[in-house]
């Protein structure tokens, strides 16, 4: 403890604020060392008991706490970016299933560890519906993992060649969620496919597992060069999962061609229009 943190000899010594001050830094209350004074005035005004006060700045500590939890979770699953349901346009995709996919969001598939699994081309928002059912699990209270199967493979080879494959595996194996994104995008070695297979496998009926791929299942063989190891994956993923279809046009596709029709039409608009009034002029 340095000598700004050390607590005055005796307990008068000192004035309140100051002692009030150490104690919820020591009892790692940084909620309530913030808001006390601010809620006092406010119970004070609205006559409200000193058991209420205490219950209000408890209540807003307890609040704190868990979104300073929760932003640890989604830190620690590395998402390569934070997205919801919220700016998800389900429209767009009708081969989705939106009852499933809210189904899905309240994480109860986590309990009973199984897995889900979202097919479906290019572009069709299926890392979008891998992150926003991480998020939810993060929100939850789950821990989260997020991945490529490329990066993973790619991880699980140096740490072989470093000689710590064993504390990666134990560290996939532990966290409650496991998002692998984009299998299929890049064939695996012989080697890497079968270390992609062990984490998986040692998963099985232990944790949840979701996977995003580009191909249907009759071609995982292309990825992971091997028609037994596909079939022993396949039997273990499929055994308990939730098959998301996401066939359709290119989401992404469809965004950027609108924000480029957009921009043509406010173009030509302000090319048609008074540069001093803005008002359209007539051809």
């Amino acid at each position: 403890m340095t000598d700004k943190d050390a607590m005055p000899v005796g307990t008068t010594a000192g004035t309140p604020q100051v002692l009030l001050a150490h104690h919820l830094k020591q009892l790692k209350l940084p909620t309530v060392l913030r808001e006390y004074e601010k809620v006092a005035r406010e119970c004070a005004q609205g006559g409200v008991d000193h058991t209420r006060y205490l219950l209000r700045l408890i209540e807003l500590e307890l609040i704190d706490r868990e979104r300073r939890t929760i932003e640890r979770r989604i830190r620690a699953a590395r998402f390569p970016a934070v997205k919801s349901f919220d700016t998800f346009e389900f429209t767009a995709i009708p081969s989705l299933n939106k009852m499933m996919v809210v189904e899905l969001a309240r994480c109860e598939y986590i309990l009973r560890r199984e897995n889900v699994i979202a097919l479906g081309n290019s572009g069709t928002g299926k890392t979008h519906v891998a992150l926003a059912l991480g998020l939810a699990a993060c929100q939850k209270g789950f821990t989260v993992a997020f991945t490529t199967a490329a990066s993973l493979v790619n991880q699980l080879m140096e740490a072989r060649d470093e000689r710590r494959l064993l504390k990666l595996q134990r560290e996939m194996a532990a966290v409650k969620l496991l998002v692998v994104d984009e299998l299929g995008y890049v064939p695996l070695s012989p080697t890497g496919a079968e270390l992609l297979f062990e984490v998986l496998s040692q998963r099985y009926e232990r944790g949840s597992t979701i996977i995003t791929s580009n191909l249907p299942f009759e071609d995982w063989t292309q990825v992971l060069a091997s028609e037994r190891l596909t079939g022993a994956l396949l039997d273990r993923l499929t055994h308990h999962a939730t098959i998301l279809t996401m066939n359709g046009d290119s989401y992404r596709l469809k965004q950027s061609t609108g924000r480029k029709r957009r921009g043509a039409e406010q173009n030509q608009a302000s090319a048609l229009s008074d540069p001093d009034t803005g008002e359209i002029l007539s051809s």
